[in-house]
C-alpha cells in the first residue's frame, strides 16, 4: 500500500503544477501577465497645451494641422482656436487671421510669421538719452521675477559701462531689500534701502539724490509688487513717481515686468500699472519654461507696448533685448 499512497501523492503534485503553470500563462484568468505588465497608456497633450508654442508641442506644427482642415470655414476656425490657445487674444488673433486672409496662398507658418514680426513692430531699445540721471521705474506683481530682472538689467548696463544705482523701493516684501542686496553685489551696482517697512517714497527720494551727488547713469528702481487689484498699491506707484521728478530725476522707462505664463491675467495686470504710472515697455520673464508665449501679441495690440526685453534664465546675463524675428520663430518651433 505504500509505494501505492507515494504515487498517488506524486500525481496530485504534478496535477496542482500544471494547474498553477497553467493559470499563470493566461488559460485560467482573463488578465495574462503581459496585461498586467503593460506600461500604463501614454496620455495625450491636451491642443495647445502648457507649452503654448514656446515649448516643444510646437505651435507651427498646429498652425498646419489646422490648415489641413478641408473646409475653408472650418479651417480659420481650427486657426483661430490654436491662436486662442497660446493666449495670443481675442483682438490680436482677429487681426492676424484678417492679415492673413489677405495675403491669400502660401505656406501658413511663413506667412504667420511675416504677420506676427509686423504686429510686434521693429526692435525697441531701453530710452537712456536723459541729459542727466536716468531712472527706470520697474513694476509688476509679486513673482513675476520683478526682483530678479532688475539685478539682471544691472548686470547688462554695468557691462555696457554704465555707473548704476539700486533702489530697493519694495520694502514690504520679506527679503525683498536683501534679494536686491546679493544682485547689487554680483552685477557691481550701488545699492540704496532703508529698514523695512520704510516709505518707499523716502527710499526713491534718498536713490535718487545719492544717484545724482555720485554721477550715476543709471538709477533702477525696485517697487513694491502686492496684487494688482489692490487700488493703493497703484496709488503708491504713482506717488513714487512724483517723488522722483520732485527730486530732480527724470523717469525715462516705467518698465513692467509680466510672467509670461500668466496667460491673459497679464493683460489686466499690463492695463492696471499703464493706468498709474505709465508704462512705456514690458520685461517678459519665465519665457525658458512652458510658457505660453502668445501674451506677448496680445500685450503689443491690445496696450501698444513694446516688448524690451525677455528672461530666458536665472543667471545675470539671461536677459537679452527682445528680437521680434527671433521670437516668431521661437514660438512657432
Amino acid at each position: 500500500m505504500a509505494p501505492l499512497l507515494v504515487v498517488a501523492v506524486a500525481l496530485v503534485v504534478v496535477i496542482v503544477l500544471v494547474v498553477v503553470v497553467f493559470t499563470r500563462r493566461g488559460g485560467g484568468s482573463t488578465t495574462s501577465t503581459a496585461t498586467r505588465n503593460a506600461p500604463a497608456p501614454t496620455r495625450r497633450a491636451p491642443p495647445g497645451g502648457s507649452a503654448g508654442g514656446f515649448g516643444p508641442s510646437g505651435l507651427g506644427a498646429r498652425v498646419r494641422a489646422a490648415f489641413g482642415t478641408e473646409a475653408d470655414g472650418d479651417r480659420w476656425a481650427a486657426l483661430e482656436d490654436v491662436l486662442l490657445r497660446a493666449d495670443v487674444g481675442p483682438r490680436a488673433t482677429a487681426d492676424l487671421l484678417e492679415r492673413l486672409r489677405a495675403r491669400g496662398g502660401g505656406d501658413p507658418v511663413d506667412l504667420l510669421r511675416d504677420e506676427i514680426i509686423a504686429v510686434l513692430g521693429p526692435e525697441r531699445p531701453v530710452d537712456l538719452d536723459a541729459p542727466g540721471l536716468d531712472v527706470i521705474l520697474v513694476v509688476g506683481v509679486n513673482g513675476s521675477g520683478k526682483t530678479t530682472t532688475i539685478g539682471k538689467l544691472a548686470a547688462r548696463l554695468v557691462r555696457e559701462g554704465k555707473r548704476v544705482s539700486l533702489a530697493a523701493a519694495d520694502t514690504f516684501r520679506a527679503a525683498a531689500g536683501e534679494q536686491l542686496e546679493v544682485w547689487a553685489k554680483r552685477s557691481g551696482a550701488q545699492l540704496v534701502s532703508q529698514d523695512r517697512g520704510a516709505d518707499p517714497s523716502a527710499v526713491a527720494f534718498d536713490a535718487v539724490t545719492s544717484a545724482t551727488a555720485r554721477q550715476v547713469d543709471v538709477l533702477l528702481v525696485d517697487t513694491a509688487g502686492r496684487l494688482h487689484t489692490k487700488e493703493p498699491l497703484m496709488q503708491e506707484l504713482a506717488k513714487v513717481k512724483r517723488v522722483i521728478e520732485k527730486a530732480g530725476g527724470t523717469v525715462t522707462e516705467t518698465l513692467l515686468v509680466l510672467d509670461a505664463q500668466t496667460g491673459q491675467n497679464g493683460i489686466a495686470q499690463a492695463r492696471a500699472f499703464t493706468d498709474a504710472v505709465d508704462v512705456t515697455g514690458v520685461i517678459l520673464t519665465k519665457t525658458d519654461g512652458s510658457a505660453r508665449g502668445g501674451i506677448v501679441l496680445a500685450v503689443r495690440e491690445e496696450l501698444d507696448l513694446p516688448i524690451r526685453f525677455v528672461g530666458v534664465g536665472e543667471g545675470p546675463g539671461d536677459l537679452a533685448p527682445f528680437d521680434p524675428a527671433a521670437f516668431a520663430d521661437r514660438l512657432l518651433a
